[in-house]
């Protein structure tokens, strides 16, 4: 399924874009850049500042990340004419849109992660637990 301009995607379709689009906007990436480069609204961010500010992205998934961004029309790039070339990045409105229920996912996950962590590590506690008992038995 395509939708068409105006139509509401199907997320429960297995055939419809929404889910790659999902799996895209869903990346830690994605949600960092959108982040730094909401944060610089007006102004653009070149590619080795984005870098910078995000720490642990290689420059491949920095690009790779970028390229999609740009495909899906969320960001302008700007190619400066040097040696070697600088390219600058700056959301469309259509990727300022997402800012903000990123901001708000992140900020979600900020708050509840120690909850989460506590709750991994009893799980993992129970499996160690369950692990040995079956062993001796």
């Amino acid at each position: 399924m395509t939708p068409s301009p105006g139509r509401r995607g199907d997320l429960f379709d297995p055939a419809c874009p929404t889910r790659r689009l999902l799996d895209r906007i869903g990346t830690k990436w994605f949600s960092m850049a959108v982040k730094v480069l909401a944060e610089a609204e007006p102004d653009e961010v070149g590619f080795a500042e984005l870098r910078r500010r995000i720490p642990g992205i290689s420059q491949k998934m920095l690009s790779s990340t970028l390229q999609g961004m740009a495909a899906d029309s969320l960001l302008t790039r700007r190619v400066e004419a040097t040696n070697p070339p600088r390219v600058h990045y700056r959301l469309t409105e259509l990727g300022l849109s997402l800012d903000a229920p990123l901001a708000a996912v992140r900020a979600w996950a900020e708050e509840h992660m120690a909850e989460i962590d506590e709750a991994g590590l009893k799980d993992q506690a129970a499996g160690s637990r369950e692990a040995t008992t079956a062993a001796s038995d």
